[in-house]
This record gives C-alpha cells, sequence and structure tokens, in this order.
C-alpha cells in the first residue's frame, strides 16, 4: 500500500506568499459580536467566504493568537458586516489595536446581540456552527440565519495592501 501523499515544502519566503496573496482582490468587512457579559467585539476581516447555499453557510478566519479568538469562539453568534465603499475610515478603525472601536459607530442588535453596522453594503447575521483549526488561524463556519443588502451599493475592496473603492484597470 502506497502512503499518503504530503506536500512538500514550499519554495518561497512568508512575504513572497503574502504579496502573491495580494493579487486575489477581495471584499472587506468587519465581523462583530457581543459576550455574554454584553461587550462588543470587532474587527476588520477580508478572509470572508461563501460556502454552501443549502444550508446557507459563510466562513471566515482569524489568527490564533488573535486578542479576540477566545471570545469569538466561546459566542453562539456573529455578524458579518460587508463594507459599502464610503466605509474606509471603519475598515481601518477595526484593524487598529489600542483605540475604542466603537465610539461614535451607529448599529443595530442582530441575532444573539451581534452588532449590524449602519450603512453596509450587507450583513449575515449567523449561528457560530463549527471551528477548523488550520495553520496559524481557525476558520469559522457561520450558519446564515438572516441576511440584508442594500440594492445598489459598491463594496469597499481590497487588493495588494490597498483599499479600493474600485478596482484599476
Amino acid at each position: 500500500m502506497t502512503p499518503p501523499r504530503q506536500a512538500t515544502p514550499p519554495t518561497f519566503s512568508a512575504h513572497e506568499f503574502r504579496l502573491a496573496l495580494g493579487m486575489f482582490a477581495t471584499g472587506v468587512t468587519i465581523v462583530t459580536a457581543r459576550t455574554a457579559e454584553g461587550q462588543l467585539i470587532g474587527l476588520t476581516a477580508n478572509s470572508f467566504n461563501s460556502v454552501s447555499l443549502t444550508p446557507p453557510l459563510v466562513l471566515w478566519s482569524l489568527s490564533r493568537v488573535a486578542a479576540s479568538m477566545a471570545l469569538f469562539s466561546a459566542g453562539s453568534h456573529y455578524a458579518i458586516n460587508v463594507l459599502a465603499a464610503d466605509q474606509k475610515p471603519l475598515a481601518e478603525r477595526f484593524a487598529t489595536r489600542g483605540v475604542d472601536r466603537w465610539s461614535g459607530v451607529g448599529f443595530d442588535e442582530g441575532a444573539g446581540g451581534a452588532p449590524l453596522l449602519h450603512g453596509v453594503a450587507a450583513t449575515f447575521e449567523c449561528f457560530n456552527r463549527s471551528r477548523y483549526e488550520e495553520g496559524d488561524h481557525v476558520i469559522f463556519v457561520g450558519e446564515v440565519e438572516r441576511c440584508t443588502h442594500r440594492a445598489g451599493a459598491s463594496p469597499l475592496l481590497f487588493h495588494g495592501g490597498r483599499y479600493y473603492t474600485e478596482l484599476p484597470l
């Protein structure tokens, strides 16, 4: 019996890998939740993707060493807020450590208390269905209980380490 095939070691550096990943344009999201104690948590993430239509599943990933890992892992619900093109300052704020991310931010309460940010292009209210540890990240799979979108809204994009309201030609 032939042993299972395994990947060969990479021939590139972590920096080269990051640059290559940056060539994939993504949308920008803020993942939000509320802890059992009522604390609001949120972070900017572009590692968002659809998984399944039936049942409706989405995924996002978070570094294992993120300060909010235990809070997101323990909670029953979170929301994925897809940012609109005019929300670059919000993306930057929720990506910055040591600032009050929630000061002056408008939101409504969604499923399980997860904040639904005002002015976003779309929201996905998720039950925290499962988690998978892979490499230096944890992949969160959410079962979407509710979703909304704002017709005509343009999304904020991220490509090559920069934000865009439309991709350059």
